[in-house]
């Protein structure tokens, strides 16, 4: 399951994710979404869980959690919206 983590502090790294989520199951991938041109982080991520019983328990665990001294807004990621890529009309 891909997990939408929000108001993410600058400070924290994908380290402080892992090791927040991977308390609660397997994790294979963390992503800090950055800027393209200043590569700052933008205050997101996405933690990827294989297991979802063990996602579900992390999101439930970790929604309104502090790290890196903020609280996070932690949970399952949607599809983003209007990026179906066909023509107008």
């Amino acid at each position: 399951m891909r997990i939408y983590v929000g108001n993410l502090s600058y400070q924290a790294t994908e380290d402080d994710l892992r090791q927040a989520f991977s308390a609660h199951g397997q994790v294979t991938a963390v992503d800090i979404i950055k800027d393209k041109f200043s590569d700052q982080p933008k205050g997101f991520a996405f933690v990827e869980m294989p297991v979802n019983a063990e996602a579900d328990a992390a999101i439930k665990a970790l929604n309104g959690a502090a790290i890196r001294g903020r609280k996070v807004n932690v949970g399952e990621a949607r599809a983003r919206q209007g990026s179906g890529g066909g023509p107008h009309s």
